[in-house]
């Protein structure tokens, strides 16, 4: 009676251990599984990436889409499997480094940061294998079946000589695409969300990296330099009512939602303002990641004070260097192209050896004031046919790899649990 008894408890605790091991489960994409620990850490790295708050009506707004990526991740890299695509450990250590130094990060600076913010490297180390698997298998599958004729070449070329003179706007994009009629009113909601949370400090560059499905995205949603007549109708009309530092509404178009973000605007044949050459002193005020109204109120004191007292680019870093503990301070040479969008504005404004105001970083938790030690304005010119011709070739490429993913999708087994 005792053996059978325990015999039933053991069968009780595995069945239980069982529908545990089940309900941790979000998604299970043909052999591979997707665990709610993998859900999670994801959703804090997004989280953290484009300061959006971590409050848990965030989280649950946000991981239906972040389970989404993580489900395309999979199938890219079941792919690039099937096909011994592989991915090196130099190739992630090379893309973490690109990474670090787009957000002025020291090396090894970012897996500090991962550190502090309590998220496992693992989150971003599986994104840029899917990243970088993914952009291999495009190249490999798909690059011999895009080519651009001389004609086409000729259009674009006379289309840029018909746009000198009108303004070009310099623009940012968020992409949401629509597979299915009905992902609509998901996807319209998440481009409000989106909106919602740039407006509110998350930084659109960040963002538009970690939920745009535009090949803009692996540049922060960058697309360079367009008039509205380079853009689809709808696009075109919004871009024109737009200002500097202004973001639209979402935008429906036949393939899914945009939101667009006028970084600048400039007449062709005038500097462009983003290959302005800038030598920057930075002084950073660091913050911690979560840190509280009056902490941010006391950090963003000291950089006022700072900000007021330095007249030269030598006397900001004497300043960092001078405070009790001192402060993480820069010097370099950068394009205004490499600072981030929210605050280029302001130091392309700023004259020579002017403090700016404390502005606050998107990119990492801090503070920093900013000074332009030298300027260098280069030449304009228009864009060569070699460059025309490489930017039509990625957008047809692009075009082919979302229909690539887009039938992996339909012969796939996707068990979607959370």
């Amino acid at each position: 009676m005792r053996l059978l008894l325990s015999l039933v408890i053991l069968a009780c605790v595995a069945i239980g251990a069982q529908a545990q091991e089940e309900n941790r489960i979000a998604a299970v994409v043909n052999s591979d599984i997707i665990s709610m620990d993998d859900l999670s850490s994801r959703v804090s790295l997004l989280l953290a990436s484009s300061n959006i708050p971590d409050t848990p009506a965030n989280r649950q707004r946000l991981e239906p889409r972040v389970l989404h990526q993580m489900i395309d991740e999979k199938l890219e890299v079941q792919e690039a499997k099937r096909l011994n695509v592989t991915v090196t450990q130099q190739e992630i250590d090379n893309a973490i480094a690109v990474l670090e130094q787009r957000n002025n990060m020291p090396k090894g600076g970012l897996d500090a940061y991962l550190k502090r913010a309590g998220i496992p490297k693992a989150a971003l180390t599986s994104e840029l294998t899917a990243e970088i698997a993914w952009s291999k298998v495009v190249q490999n599958q798909l690059s011999e079946d895009v080519s651009v004729s001389d004609e086409e070449i000729n259009e674009a070329m006379a289309q840029l000589k018909q746009d000198v003179g009108q303004p070009q706007s310099h623009v940012a994009e968020i992409y949401l695409a629509i597979d299915n009629p009905s992902q609509d009113q998901d996807v319209e909601r998440l481009a409000n969300q989106l909106i919602q949370q740039i407006r509110s400090g998350a930084n659109f560059s960040a963002v538009a990296q970690q939920f745009s499905q535009s090949p803009s995205s692996a540049a922060g949603g960058d697309i360079g330099w367009v008039t509205p007549s380079q853009l689809p109708p709808l696009l075109g009309q919004a871009l024109g009512k737009m200002n500097p530092g202004e973001m639209s509404y979402p935008l429906r178009t036949p393939g899914g939602y945009y939101i667009l973000y006028m970084i600048d605007r400039r007449i062709p044949g005038q500097v462009n303002p983003s290959d302005v050459h800038l030598g920057l002193t930075q002084v950073i005020f660091p913050l911690p990641p979560a840190a509280s109204p009056a902490q941010e109120q006391r950090v963003m004191a000291e950089a006022q004070q700072i900000s007021g007292a330095a007249k030269s680019c030598g006397e900001l870093a004497k300043l960092g260097q001078d405070h009790n503990p001192p402060l993480a301070t820069h010097n370099g040479d950068v394009t205004a192209a490499q600072l981030p969008p929210d605050i280029r504005p302001q130091i392309l404004q700023l004259k020579l050896a002017e403090a700016s105001k404390p502005l606050r970083l998107s990119t990492t938790p801090g503070i920093a004031v900013f000074m332009v030690c030298s300027r260098n304005e280069p030449s304009t010119g228009m864009p060569t046919r070699e460059q025309v011709g490489e930017n039509l070739a990625r957008a047809r490429l692009d075009a082919l790899a979302r229909r690539y993913l887009l039938n992996l999708h339909r012969s796939a087994y996707v068990d979607i649990r959370a």
